[in-house]
């Protein structure tokens, strides 16, 4: 009896974008690649091991989010130190001067410190103070939380707008489309080459942003039945359960990746939505830095060897099925993913969704 083969299948792997360059992660491995300014492609690849590795809560639902996501702020901060490095190396090289690395290695840490602190300031603390005010003229206390959710929910929204309008935050943005759109690209059973990631969506469930919505829309219900009358003792409450949050999101964006659900879809759709704002469509030399980045730590022939069926040789090409996989395949010879909805001008090989006004000619 032959296999079906499936549409749509979970890989593993996830990413993140930096400064020019792609983090691609599969389990205890990872690698960062960075387009240099002068065109080439730099890519330090290692292996991570976990915030807590081999602790049991890490296999506890609802408490393992917690760790998994100060686990990925680790990783994340790395990642970015080593993209700005390659920046860095070169100013240097025109300089003359080099870094302090244990200096650098502290201010990261202190980066990473007023950062939390000031999203903790961002999203819970702004938003409990503001709705606070309306408790003199508003009696009912569900309609004052209701007003926090509001405000919790806009803050989140013009936050993301508003770091858009960051010219190096678009570029990281447009890098962000490429990450999602090589994971695609893999779990829809494709070849990994240029044209067919340029064809894929750049709207990805398992996003950071889709993490963030959720987390946010996650604590305006917990936080509508939680009232306490003590402004500072409600702020330090909310604070208090941020674990809680971030341990709910973790398990719902985890089910998401996998599950297709109607339910699930139904609470992860505004965190595609919101994908519009945080990803712009890459370039082919954005796209080649993404597949970079995941050759180098995942075997995406064999994943589509074992998951589909199909025979790939050396360069990459489908020469037919495997035993056991049905009739021979033959290669669509256009590729469009129907999640994806802008359109694809295959005669200039580019997406005018997004202006770019940067240099792709590089000096190979």
């Amino acid at each position: 009896m032959a296999t079906r083969r499936r549409s749509k299948v979970y890989s593993g792997i996830g990413g993140q974008a930096v400064i020019e360059g792609i983090m691609m992660r599969n389990g205890e491995k990872y690698a960062v690649a960075v387009r240099r300014p002068d065109g080439k492609i730099e890519t330090d690849a290692q292996t991570h091991r976990k915030f807590m590795d081999g602790s049991v809560l890490l296999k506890i639902p609802f408490v393992r989010g917690m760790f998994v996501f100060i686990d990925s702020l680790i990783l994340g901060t790395r990642a970015l130190n080593f993209s700005a490095d390659v920046y860095d190396r070169e100013e240097g090289k025109e300089s003359g001067n080099s870094g302090n690395g244990a200096l650098d290695g502290l201010l990261n840490s202190l980066v990473m410190i007023i950062a939390v602190a000031l999203a903790i300031g961002l999203f819970i603390v702004l938003p409990t103070f503001l709705a606070s005010v309306f408790e003199k003229s508003i009696r009912n206390a569900s309609l004052v939380s209701v007003i926090e959710g509001c405000i919790r929910m806009v803050v989140f929204i013009l936050y993301m707008i508003a770091i858009g309008f960051i010219k190096d935050m678009r570029r990281v943005y447009r890098y962000h489309g490429a990450e999602h759109k090589c994971i695609n690209c893999i779990e829809r059973g494709k070849t990994l080459n240029v044209e067919n990631v340029m064809k894929s969506s750049r709207f990805h469930r398992r996003c950071g942003t889709s993490f963030m919505y959720i987390s946010v829309f996650i604590s305006i219900i917990i936080f509508f039945f939680i009232r306490i009358e003590y402004i500072p003792l409600r702020i330090l409450i909310r604070i208090l359960l941020i674990p809680v949050v971030l341990g709910i999101s973790y398990e719902i964006l985890a089910l998401a990746g996998r599950s297709e659900n109607f339910f699930v879809y139904l609470l992860t759709a505004p965190g595609i939505w919101f994908q519009h704002i945080t990803t712009k469509e890459p370039d082919k030399k954005m796209v080649e830095v993404a597949i970079t980045a995941v050759e180098a730590v995942f075997d995406w022939k064999k994943y589509l060897a074992d998951n589909f069926g199909y025979d790939i040789d050396e360069n990459g090409e489908i020469r037919g099925v495997l035993p056991g996989w049905g009739d021979d395949y033959s290669y669509e010879e256009e590729y469009y993913d129907e999640e994806y909805d802008e359109v694809y001008d295959d005669e200039a090989g580019e997406y005018y969704e997004d202006e770019y006004t940067g240099d792709d000619t590089y000096d190979d």
